[in-house]
């Protein structure tokens, strides 16, 4: 039986970010025998509130990519509008290939099999710099960042300091 396109396709995008490192973020593999579960570290990006930040988030690839998106579900515990209290990030890039059924997004922002975990990382690093309260996955985050700034600077910081002290 040959190995599945999707596994090959992951194989090759882990070697080249090994070969070649993108700034802000490391990948491997969660179980080196599991091409479909992948741990990445994303470091807070600089003139943000996750500045210095180590962030840990594991990627979950399904057997379709790059058909259809992997889910990603940060285990750092991270305070931000686009990221459900559980670690679900929501991002338009995550979303099943197609027109949505809500009609917030146009299928160009939703999933296209040109997407690499490297182009999916850029987007979730600059989603930490710029987050969508338009279409919140964390509402309560939403609104602190809307309506008491302060307060959600605060629960960041905190998230950031955690994230130093359970790397070290």
């Amino acid at each position: 039986m040959s190995e599945p396109q999707s596994s090959l396709l992951l194989k090759k995008q882990l070697a080249e970010l090994n070969k070649n490192p993108v700034e802000g973020f490391s990948a491997g593999l969660i179980d080196d025998n599991d091409i479909y579960r992948w741990e990445v570290l994303i470091i807070g990006p600089p003139d943000t509130l996750y500045e210095g930040g180590f962030f840990k988030a594991h990627l979950y690839f399904p057997k379709e990519y790059p058909l259809r998106p992997p889910r990603m579900k940060f285990v750092t515990e991270i305070w931000h509008p686009n990221i459900e209290k559980n670690g679900d990030v929501c991002i338009s890039i995550l979303h099943e290939p197609g027109d949505d059924k809500w009609g917030y997004e146009k299928a160009s922002e939703r999933w296209l099999p040109v997407h690499t975990v490297e182009t999916i990382l850029i987007s979730v690093i600059s989603m930490l710099a710029d987050p969508n309260d338009e279409s919140p996955a964390n509402v309560d985050a939403a609104k602190e960042w809307r309506e008491s700034y302060l307060e959600f600077k605060r629960k960041v910081a905190q998230c950031v300091r955690k994230s130093q002290e359970d790397c070290s």
